[in-house]
């Protein structure tokens, strides 16, 4: 088994999340490329005043892609939130779910935004006809990312990675456009997403912290393992009574002796 290094990743590890502290910390990190969150992260880190925790992240990433979302379900509305939000950076790309809460298809309002030179990471992706479509509105002038939910797409029982690698063969003829696993799991999403060439991958903190752990050496792994079990034991005051066997001796220094 050939053993993973970090150092041989080109797809580009974006932070996700709406956590000042962890961002601020991920910026210092030469390995995170760019910034990903949404409306659930953030009320989940209890923002709750979306322009002015915007700004207060762009004031810590300002070299890097970050993404904000609109959150409007008619799509009028959605257009004056997305050009609102690219207002506030160069850096920004402004994340348009790739349906409203109708089902409707968001192609027009791309398709609008995108020829105006608005850059856009359309969300919540989970068909490859919905990406060819995504990738039909989309202007070959103006980057744009596309989020295929690849975590969500396994949580049916399908395997992402066949279905992310035909992504990328739709999208293979337009240049301005990288691809996005969305959603991972594991670590080892990482690489699977690597390994076929996808652009981006986008990772929660939980999952960033395994990064120390890439070519840990498996049976210094397994050790720690034990090591981990044993100590939360003993840290619990776990005990098993056990009584006596029939026909066995206690000793104190020995083996238990049988009767003869």
């Amino acid at each position: 088994m050939s053993i993973p290094r970090v150092g041989d990743l080109k797809i580009k590890i974006f932070a996700d999340g709406a956590d000042l502290e962890s961002i601020r910390a991920a910026t210092a990190d030469p390995c995170i490329k760019g910034f990903t969150t949404n409306p659930t992260l953030m009320r989940a880190a209890g923002v709750d005043d979306y322009k002015a925790f915007a700004l207060e992240v762009l004031g810590l990433v300002a070299d890097r892609p970050i993404s904000f979302e609109v959150f409007a379900d008619d799509f009028p509305t959605m257009a004056d939130q997305a050009r609102e939000i690219a207002s506030w950076g160069a850096n920004v790309y402004v994340k348009i779910p790739v349906t409203n809460t109708k089902g409707e298809f968001s192609g027009p309002l791309i398709a609008e935004l995108s020829h105006g030179g608005i850059k856009l990471n359309v969300t919540a992706v989970m068909t490859l006809d919905q990406v060819g479509r995504i990738g039909e509105a989309l202007s070959d002038r103006t980057p744009a990312v596309i989020s295929v939910f690849a975590g969500r797409i396994a949580d049916t029982g399908r395997d992402p990675v066949p279905h992310m690698r035909r992504a990328l063969e739709l999208m293979r003829h337009r240049r301005q456009v990288e691809l996005l696993w969305a959603s991972p799991r594991e670590l080892l999403n990482i690489f699977q997403a690597n390994e076929i060439g996808c652009h981006i991958i986008t990772v929660t903190g939980d999952v960033l912290k395994k990064l120390t752990l890439v070519g840990k050496d498996l049976e210094v792994y397994s050790r720690d393992t034990v090591a981990m079990f044993y100590k939360d034991a003993a840290a619990a005051g776990y005990q098993i009574p056990i009584a006596p066997r029939p026909g066995a001796i206690a000793s104190s220094g020995g083996s238990a002796r049988r009767s003869p």
